[in-house]
């Protein structure tokens, strides 16, 4: 047990070294002549420790429901224009998330068959997208199933993460943490960020920008007639155009966005360009309707609707409207970033101020060096040697802890502090176990070297046992945990690898080699 080959050392010391590097970043700051090849990673300061604010974000999925459901009445509409079939009473039925209608009393079967074309299977579904069915009113219902409108609603939260991901990266906040919580709820964590207005702004826009014309053949005053909505102007609200509720061109279609200046009057607009297949439909929409008000919608307001004079064939445009410097960056990163799939509403902000964070880091690193400082002289006074090499070993640990937090870009929080802590009193428990079972041994009369090698032999079961269960334990309140809970099961887990790792393999290298140096008489336990 006490045997080291050369090779085993060398991996032993090389692994410390490399524990001792990874550490190193998280002193200061990454020198300029440090090559880009190499990894400079540390750990960072969460919100309770840096400062910054929390927000708790809720997706209406109703609204997903009732635009997945009008999409559906529009594909209805048209499968039944395309069969040449009449209906009446053609409506969305929100509650049953479904789409009725009433076929013509001799085309009721014609109908029903036509409809079918609208069942499709998502890629690895096993139940389709929408089921036709006939009431016994006579009315067919659409309706999209339950499992469908889960996976969607899942598909969305996903999508409205990475989204609020690329716009708050935008922003330039850095190690920014972004998690769903329960069944529509994202948690978004901003540390150190010096303007939370204007990026709680940008989180809440939906963003979801088209290109409507204008009817121009609408009364002014008048309600709006039937195909048109009345949108509002975004810089007078009161202002309102009547525009063809049909899209022209869709903001998905946006491969770019970047504010800039116009060289002629100097104000700041968003130049953006488009795909080739919105390309091609803004090419067809300005070359019909050359003279007439086209309107750029974001998010249900008007921000221009500018005349078209010419055909727009190049797949870029340009949006002006009064833009500050800072609106006009926002708006570009709104549209780079893309739409939510819903509107976001915030249900629960709070706010940490910087001089909270410096009191908690205060606080908790009084804790810990007064926790490190007992356990060292613990060990000290009670086993004395052996006491020393634990000690060697819990500086290592410590190293080596900070060294794998910093390689998995790691947040620090309150509660990691405390898991660390609690790491050091737990990392002398292994020590503490074989040093009682040298003890014992010593008292039993064995020799020195059978003294170590039972006692380090006997107390491995019962330190593996405790740490693998410990190891389990803290993995299951990672999965299971809310994000401050993660953070502590984070720290915790990694303790507990590199204890096992220090008690078990460091100071049994450390008292091999004091052994084979001194050859002593009596152990001095």
């Amino acid at each position: 047990m006490l045997y080291f080959s050369r090779a085993k050392i060398f991996g032993i010391l090389l692994l410390c070294g490399l524990g001792v590097l990874l550490s190193l970043p998280n002193l200061w700051s990454r020198p300029a002549f440090w090559p880009g090849i190499l990894p400079w990673t540390q750990v960072h300061l969460g919100l309770d420790l840096r400062g910054g604010s929390y927000l708790l974000l809720q997706i209406d999925t109703d609204a997903i429901k009732k635009q997945d459901l009008n999409t559906l009445l529009d594909q209805t509409r048209q499968t039944l224009r395309a069969a040449k079939l009449g209906y009446t009473d053609l409506h969305v039925d929100l509650p049953n998330h479904q789409v009725l209608l009433h076929p013509l009393s001799d085309q009721g079967d014609a109908a029903m068959k036509a409809l079918q074309k609208l069942i499709s299977y998502a890629p690895g579904a096993n139940s389709p997208s929408v089921a036709v069915s006939q009431t016994t009113a006579g009315a067919i219902a659409i309706t999209i199933p339950r499992a469908t409108l889960a996976a969607r609603d899942s598909q969305a939260i996903t999508q409205a993460i990475t989204i609020i991901q690329r716009r708050i990266d935008g922003t330039g906040v850095l190690n920014a943490s972004i998690a769903r919580q329960g069944r529509n709820e994202i948690v978004v964590q901003l540390p150190g960020i010096s303007d939370p207005g204007r990026v709680k702004k940008l989180i809440g826009t939906t963003a979801h920008m088209t290109f409507q014309m204008v009817d121009s053949n609408a009364t002014p005053g008048a309600p709006p007639p039937p195909g048109d909505e009345l949108l509002p102007m975004a810089n007078n609200p009161e202002k309102k155009l009547p525009v063809f509720s049909n899209v022209a061109v869709d903001g998905s279609s946006l491969e770019g966005a970047q504010a800039s200046t116009d060289p002629q009057t100097g104000q700041w607009v968003v130049n953006f360009t488009l795909n080739s297949v919105g390309a091609r439909e803004f090419a067809d929409v300005t070359s019909n309707n050359v003279g007439k008000l086209f309107a750029i919608v974001l998010d249900g307001k008007i921000i221009e609707a500018p005349v078209i004079q010419t055909p727009i064939t190049g797949g870029s445009g340009q949006i002006s409207g009064h833009f500050t410097a800072q609106s006009a960056t926002d708006l570009a990163l709104l549209l780079r970033a893309g739409a939510l799939p819903a509107p976001l509403s915030i249900v629960e902000e709070q706010s940490v101020g910087p001089e909270l964070g410096a009191d908690a880091i205060r606080a908790g690193t009084l804790s810990l060096i007064a926790g490190f400082i007992f356990v060292l002289g613990f060990m000290a006074f009670f086993y004395g040697l052996f006491g020393w090499f634990a000690n060697i070993a819990l500086v290592m640990n410590l190293v080596l802890m900070l060294a794998i937090l910093s390689a998995m870009g790691a947040t620090l929080t309150l509660p990691g502090m405390a898991g660390i802590l609690l790491t050091l009193g737990m990392a002398v428990d292994a020590n503490i176990l074989i040093n009682e079972r040298v003890r014992e041994e010593v008292r039993n009369g064995r020799k020195p070297l059978a003294a170590l090698e039972a006692g380090y032999k006997r107390a491995y079961a019962t330190i593996i046992d405790s740490n693998v269960t410990t190891l389990l334990a803290h993995i299951t309140l990672f999965i299971f945990g809310s994000p401050p809970v993660r953070g502590f099961a984070v720290t915790i887990c990694a303790g507990i690898i590199t204890t096992m790792f220090t008690a078990t393999v460091l100071v049994r290298l450390i008292t091999s080699r004091w052994y084979v140096a001194r050859r002593p008489a009596s152990l001095p336990v």
